[in-house]
């Protein structure tokens, strides 16, 4: 069986790809997660607010639009509060890349356009294979238009894109208005991949103390059927590689990914739960799902289902949504 993937122009042995975690910076664990058969591994993130703190330390000045969004000093979080500092995350690539054979993606987290992107910089000069940028987001403010937030996100792409000659896979939430959209939109900023989709972590409401919590849940397998509907329409898209994020808990839901159009499989939770071997079952049980279906690759399974290739590609449009909204009938 070819299980062999091309994903931002890194060739891999397989689709599945430990998504970013602290996992990777546990080098005994990362050691175990390629010895179990991950194709590739992802950094944690690298925080604009971080590095904007670090240039704050420094008596750099803050640039716009950075400013505009971060406001004052005591708005950043304090550089204890990370578990690695910029240097340290750097040398992190290093011992990592030292430590295994696989390609290394990097991770940037952020929103805006500015002088912070220049540590993506840095991140190559570490060894990273790829940068993952992850734009996350949560519009506020009632007087910026989407088309704004839009074009910001795409300056991001841009600039991160000027300052490394690393491919760039751009991960993005699915609230956009018309997410094709700004896939081409950010396709033409310089991103060769898009992954879908970061997860927000929704804060609950203590009703005895009557504040606000901070929640942090691991993902489950339903997660994983909002990202089948946009690999599937987003498959194809100028070119762009498609990684699922989010759900994937098992061979099936991989399956499901590829035939959706996902290049790769992003896992982070099952392994937090079950550790490495739950990755080498899944590429075991893939290998025999795919060869019971009489497929000789997972090039042959790609897309298969996909908005262009699926015989029924209006269940993807509004067809679904009547389907199940009609009223029983009673004739």
């Amino acid at each position: 069986m070819e299980l062999g993937t091309r994903y931002l122009g890194l060739d891999l042995e397989n689709p599945l790809v430990v998504g970013s975690s602290p996992m990777a910076c546990d080098l005994d664990l990362a050691r175990r997660l390629e010895d179990a058969g991950a194709a590739a591994i992802v950094m944690p993130s690298l925080f604009e607010e971080q590095l904007l703190g670090q240039q704050l330390e420094a008596g750099l000045p803050i640039d716009e639009p950075a400013a505009q969004f971060l406001g004052v000093r005591e708005q950043l979080p304090v550089p204890e509060s990370y578990a690695l500092s910029p240097d340290d995350y750097y040398e992190r690539i290093a011992r990592l890349k030292r430590t295994v054979a696989i390609p290394v993606i990097a991770s940037l987290n952020g929103h805006s356009a500015g002088y912070w992107l220049e540590a993506a910089g840095y991140l190559e000069s570490a060894g990273a294979d790829a940068l993952e940028l992850n734009v996350y987001r949560v519009a506020t403010d009632a007087t910026r238009p989407a088309e704004a937030i839009e074009r910001e996100t795409a300056e991001v792409v841009r600039a991160a894109h000027e300052a490394v000659r690393l491919p760039i896979a751009v991960k993005l939430s699915p609230f956009y208005t018309s997410l094709p959209h700004v896939a081409a939109r950010l396709a033409g900023a310089g991103a060769e991949g898009l992954v879908l989709f970061n997860r927000f972590y929704q804060p609950d409401i203590d009703l005895e103390t009557l504040a606000v919590e901070r929640q942090l849940a691991l993902s489950d397998p339903a997660e994983l059927l909002l990202r089948l509907r946009w690999l599937a329409i987003l498959r194809g898209h100028h070119g762009l590689a498609l990684a699922a994020s989010g759900g994937v808990h098992s061979a099936a839901d991989a399956a499901k990914a590829l035939l959706a159009g996902a290049d790769v499989v992003q896992l982070v939770s099952v392994l937090l739960r079950h550790g490495p071997t739950a990755l080498t079952r899944i590429r075991s049980e893939l290998v025999s799902w795919l060869a019971e279906r009489s497929f000789l690759s997972v090039d042959e399974a790609r897309g298969r289902l996909s908005l262009a290739g699926a015989t029924s590609p209006d269940a993807y449009e509004r067809a679904n949504y009547l389907h199940f909204l009609q009223p029983p009938s009673t004739g």
